[in-house]
């Protein structure tokens, strides 16, 4: 009777090796180089994922430890600015996340200019937009004859400026239901705007960042690219020699390209996103960020930023926030101060402030590439 091999002899005849236990042995050695390189290589890549996912959830809490006692699927991270009925038919339930209102309107509004705003907003409704007034004055009671004033949204926080407003109440988890987000002051006239048309043309031009050109009897007219181009439809640069700025076809930059002011900026979601987060918390007036939005146009901002011509408004320059008629005395034996100058002052301070912020985080992110600085360079090679 002949012996039983035993199951290792077995192995090895099967897989082709030698008989003995030392050329096992010596493949198994010769494999450990490639093992450990492998497992390098897979750490790398999980490492590698993994700092990106961190990345690009830095700042949301749904993956944190926070919400560790929440069963992941009834996490809601996103909201909106829908108005939310107390009660509603049975055959309507089944509709309640079907959204009416595609786009958003907010405007900072004071009682005075009541009546300019009601007219803005009456051009706004047929297109179904959700209308949010920001009362600088802390009036809201002013505006409940109006028979929308019920259907809109309405925040009060006295002497806050559009950007105050805009960094609290428009994060991007909020208004991520809307298309465009139009951010315009309470002193435009729109005799010759209509959303809808407006919205045609940003679709079919692919515009990021947007705003409407100003009639060129707008008063405070600061910059010559915002001006309406009569024969055109849309324009993204301007040409200008006179100034101490120079617009010509090499003009790579603000305000000769890619560049809208922040009177009546409107935003696609993508665009708003990072918006959002260029609006710095305490630098409320909001000076020189407009000469960055640029940097939100989600690629080139000579093409995906432009100012609409056939649709235009009249920027009346009303002074609202420390007008003329805004007064005040530190002490009763003390001249009395113009708090229009000193916001002038303030705002002034702010630009050189966030520039020097600009300067600094560029300086400390050295993984950073200006897009638009390179783009210069090859134009030049």
């Amino acid at each position: 009777m002949k012996p039983v091999k035993s199951w290792r002899w077995l192995m090895r005849k099967k897989s082709g090796l030698p008989d003995g236990g030392k050329s096992g042995s010596g493949f198994k050695m010769k494999q450990l180089p490639f093992m450990a390189i492998v497992c390098a290589v897979m750490l790398f890549i999980v490492y590698k994922t993994t700092n990106y996912q961190f990345l690009h959830t830095e700042g949301s809490r749904v993956d944190s430890g926070m919400l560790k006692g929440l069963p992941h699927g009834i996490i809601q991270s996103s909201s909106d600015l829908e108005l939310r009925p107390l009660w509603m038919r049975s055959s309507s339930r089944s509709k309640v996340n079907v959204y009416s209102h595609r786009n958003l309107l907010a405007v900072p509004v004071g009682i005075r200019q009541k009546h300019n705003v009601d007219a803005m907003v009456q051009k706004f409704l047929p297109e179904n937009f959700t209308i949010m007034l920001f009362h600088y004055d802390g009036n809201v009671d002013g505006w409940r004859d109006l028979n929308w004033s019920s259907k809109a949204i309405h925040i009060a926080a006295q002497h806050q400026t559009k950007w105050w407003f805009a960094k609290r109440f428009l994060h991007p988890d909020v208004v991520s239901i809307y298309d465009y987000i139009f951010l315009w002051d309470e002193d435009l006239g729109l005799d010759n705007f209509s959303p809808g048309r407006y919205l045609q043309i940003v679709r079919e031009e692919g515009l990021e960042i947007s705003q409407p050109a100003l009639d060129p009897n707008s008063t405070d007219i600061h910059h010559r690219i915002t001006i309406r181009a009569r024969m055109k439809k849309v324009h993204r640069r301007v040409y200008d020699i006179r100034g101490s700025v120079k617009c010509s076809d090499e003009s790579e930059g603000p305000p000769c390209t890619g560049f809208v002011e922040g009177m009546a900026p409107v935003f696609s979601r993508s665009a708003w996103y990072c918006a959002w987060h260029l609006i710095q918390n305490d630098l409320i007036h909001g000076w020189g960020m407009d000469m960055k939005l640029g940097y939100c146009a989600q690629g080139d901002r000579t093409k995906n930023v432009g100012v609409i011509d056939t649709e235009y408004v009249i920027h009346k320059g009303i002074q609202t926030l420390g007008g003329n008629r805004y007064k005040t005395r530190k002490r009763p034996d003390t001249p009395a101060v113009d708090v229009r100058t000193e916001i002038r002052r303030q705002s002034t301070w702010e630009l050189q402030i966030f520039k020097e912020r600009w300067n600094q985080a560029i300086a400390e992110d050295r993984g950073w590439v200006d897009p638009f600085k390179r783009s210069q360079s090859y134009k030049k090679s």
